[in-house]
């Protein structure tokens, strides 16, 4: 059994929704475990105000969060991340950059939120049908035995994990 705490970057375009719902989600749910970060290839400099909720549900403030450029990883100061998410189809087909430590990278895309129209109550399910996909799949990632399998294996896993989840929204 090991202590280590795994460092987790979610990636997003803004980093003003899902990416920042992302952090939020594994940082309660992974505690101890894993300590996650966000952000973006072009940030917005600003949260989208409806993930109040979901960080608020996750016991954290909504101060605790800044949209925030990718860049600040890829520099020698940030922390060694072990696993990078995108979590929307435009960063995932962006030139990232080269990230310290060769991490372990996946897609899971989730529908955009904040591009949510209608009344309050349509944008606020929205922002909740997205914490709900990232919340699962992000429950799946932690019941994976990281520990004991190979970075290949590893690998396959996770992007599995973005691959089913959008195979059942589809046929859901």
């Amino acid at each position: 059994m090991t202590d280590k705490i795994y460092n987790v970057l979610f990636l997003c375009t803004g980093n003003s929704a899902r990416s920042i719902i992302a952090e939020a989600l594994l940082n309660k749910e992974g505690a101890g475990r894993f300590k996650a970060y966000s952000a973006g290839s072009m940030p917005t400099g600003h949260v989208n105000p409806h993930t109040r909720p979901i960080v608020e549900a996750c016991g954290f403030d909504l101060s605790d969060f800044r949209s925030k450029s990718w860049e600040e990883f890829a520099s020698p100061s940030a922390p060694q991340l072990d696993f990078v998410f995108t979590v929307c189809d435009s960063a995932a087909g962006e030139v990232c950059p080269v990230w310290p430590g060769q991490p372990i990278t996946a897609h899971w895309g989730v529908p955009d939120p904040a591009a949510a129209e209608g009344s309050e109550a349509e944008i606020a399910a929205a922002f909740s049908d997205a914490a709900r996909q990232l919340g699962n799949r992000i429950r799946l990632f932690l019941s994976l035995p990281i520990g004991s399998l190979d970075k290949m294996s590893l690998q396959a896993r996770l992007r599995e994990i973005g691959r089913r989840a959008d195979e059942t929204q589809a046929s859901g």
